[in-house]
């Protein structure tokens, strides 16, 4: 679709505003500000089902049919029902409110698609490490990723039927997060709740942002 393909080029080129561009210009201008959002988690924690949720546009998806040799892997393991895997990455946008807008970047979640992080990663504010508390061992790789990238981040903890219910300072534990990370739970299916957890990744990448700004002035 043509649009798509604008919608996805012009995310590249506005994704490396920085946060300073937040707000009113010195002569009282509207700015429009786009934020880059990385989502990220193990293969089948619902990455593709959350951007699409909650994308206002039609969502950019690059699945595939997941073949035998994928699913000979270990990271299947609790999914077996999933017959397709994302390849390259997910893309969406949502317009928080007038001015700013999230573009919505989903990476794959097989090890063997792990080499594209780094290039997704580009000039992102913020991401959300999606956790299925069946497989919590799965966002290891993103946690590691985001903490060496200095990418402040949310767990967003995606309710899954039967899966067991672990509290938030569970999850933190289990996952050694650093002091003061937010851990929120999700329905990555529910557009109003993927909504909040977008809400709450800026938030804290905005609070981090500045206090890491501050801390350079000190």
């Amino acid at each position: 679709m043509p649009s798509e393909h604008v919608d996805s080029d012009e995310s590249h080129r506005t994704a490396h505003r920085t946060p300073g561009n937040v707000g009113r210009s010195m002569i009282g201008e509207d700015i429009a500000l786009t934020l880059k959002i990385i989502v990220a988690g193990g293969f089948g924690a619902g990455k593709t089902t959350l951007v699409g949720s909650v994308s206002e546009i039609r969502p950019l998806h690059s699945e595939e049919t997941l073949s035998e040799s994928g699913r000979d892997r270990d990271d299947t393991d609790g999914v077996e029902r999933k017959t397709t895997t994302t390849v390259a990455m997910d893309f969406g946008r949502i317009t928080v409110h007038s001015g700013l807008s999230l573009y919505l970047f989903g990476t794959p979640g097989q090890d063997r698609f792990r080499f594209l992080w780094d290039e997704l990663c580009e000039g992102a504010l913020a991401a959300i490490v999606l956790a299925d508390t069946r497989r919590l061992e799965d966002c290891f790789a993103a946690v590691d990723h985001f903490e060496r990238r200095r990418i402040p981040f949310v767990v967003a903890v995606n309710r899954f039927p039967g899966a067991p219910d672990h509290t938030e300072h569970d999850v933190e534990r289990a996952l050694d997060l650093d002091p003061g990370t937010p851990v929120v739970p999700c329905d990555a299916r529910d557009r109003a709740s993927g909504k909040e957890v977008l809400i709450r990744t800026v938030e804290y990448a905005g609070r981090m942002h500045t206090a890491r700004l501050l801390a350079a002035f000190g």
